[in-house]
């Protein structure tokens, strides 16, 4: 009986690992994701879409919109 209790003991923090601790994961994975994608949105697609942006400013796009 006491060897079944504290089995039960032994079980229970990896029941709750189990429980909570898959979507903490998740919520972890998800989360380093949205930053890793924010990062390279304004530190790799940013940057260029400007570079782009003033060379065409600077030297015309080829074609004349205005007319």
């Amino acid at each position: 009986m006491l060897g079944s209790i504290l089995r039960l003991f032994v079980l229970r923090p990896f029941l709750t690992m189990a429980i909570l601790g898959i979507p903490v994961i998740l919520l972890i994975a998800v989360g380093l994701f949205t930053i890793m994608a924010l990062k390279l949105l304004v530190f790799v697609v940013l940057p260029i879409m400007a570079i782009v942006w003033v060379v065409r400013k600077i030297f015309g796009n080829g074609k004349d919109t205005a007319s």
